[in-house]
């Protein structure tokens, strides 16, 4: 077996914790990866894996030879390209993650001229508002809107997303519409969690005063943790939602949402490029990523200066 070829199956099968993972990730037999794997073994003389009924995960030898496999096939895909002249020669698959509303609203409707300005790139899109793990899924670039928490990772700051407190016409046409903070008291929240069970903090506002968040808490009927459940909860006419307003700004226009509260906006909600501590990064990952900074910008607030 391709020695190279070897060292790429070794890398997913650890990144993932599973020869059938890596297999379905490859579109190869389960069979060949764990050859691979036992090829790999016996040129090195060492165990690279340790294997169970559930998982296996790489030994310390393991550990050492991922890292190095991995900037040593970087350091190879990046020779290959040094001499690629015109960005269509940029090949390979790309895998990136970001929010649900990010995917549809913006990214996806615009994917068609970055596919066509690099025929050579394919993109595995996953489009989620979980939290996915980078690393062990194998991502090579991660959209996250909201606070990083990861330092195993490189993050580019790319702005905030500008949020408003909205409610659906039928909802206020029912409760009347607030005028400010102690009206609170007679309306709903439609509550937004990662995890059901918990519960976010209330109503949040930026104090224009000290610049700092502050909470009102507000009971609820319903917590969701979807982005687009989160709007159909809100359209229903189950309470009050605060948002990106990119996502909202259709419904505002036909009128069957109403943005309330203008001076008591949330803070503008982080977004942030990420993507593995590695010392080279694949072209055609760098290109995607300037390119998504590109269509992301006229949807961001306090964007950073450039370097």
């Amino acid at each position: 077996m391709n020695q190279l070829e070897a060292m790429r199956i070794y890398l997913r099968v650890a990144e993932t914790g599973s020869f059938t993972r890596a297999a379905e990730d490859l579109g190869l037999p389960k069979s060949s990866v764990s050859q691979a794997v036992r090829h790999l073994e016996g040129l090195l003389g060492s165990r690279l894996l340790h294997r169970t009924t559930r998982r296996v995960r790489p030994t310390q030898d393991g550990q050492v030879y991922y890292e190095r496999c991995k900037d040593l096939l970087a350091d190879l895909e990046e020779l290959q390209g040094l001499f690629r002249s015109a960005p269509a020669d940029l090949r390979g698959r790309l895998r990136v993650d970001m929010p649900v509303g990010t995917a549809y609203g913006i990214v996806i409707p615009r994917l068609p001229e970055f596919l066509a300005r690099h025929p050579g790139i394919e993109i595995e899109l996953s489009a989620t508002d979980r939290r996915v793990d980078v690393v062990s899924e194998g991502f090579d670039c991660v959209l996250r809107a909201g606070p990083v928490d990861d330092s195993s990772l490189v993050a580019r700051p790319l702005g905030g997303y500008r949020q408003i407190n909205c409610a659906s016409a039928g909802y206020l046409a029912e409760r009347g519409t607030p005028r400010g903070l102690a009206d609170l008291a007679g309306h709903r929240l439609v509550h937004y969690a990662d995890a059901l069970g918990d519960r976010d903090g209330g109503f949040e506002y930026l104090d224009a005063a000290s610049g700092e968040t502050r909470r009102v808490a507000m009971a609820g009927r319903i917590a969701v943790n979807n982005s687009d459940a989160y709007r159909a909860a809100c359209l229903a006419g189950l309470g009050i939602i605060q948002a990106p307003d990119f996502g909202l700004r259709p419904y505002l226009d036909q009128g069957s949402l109403v943005e309330i509260l203008p001076d008591y906006r949330p803070a503008p909600l982080p977004v942030t490029l990420l993507y593995g501590n590695r010392r080279h990064v694949a072209a055609r990952t760098r290109v995607f990523m300037a390119w998504l900074e590109e269509i992301m910008r006229p949807h961001l607030a306090g964007r950073p200066a450039p370097d």
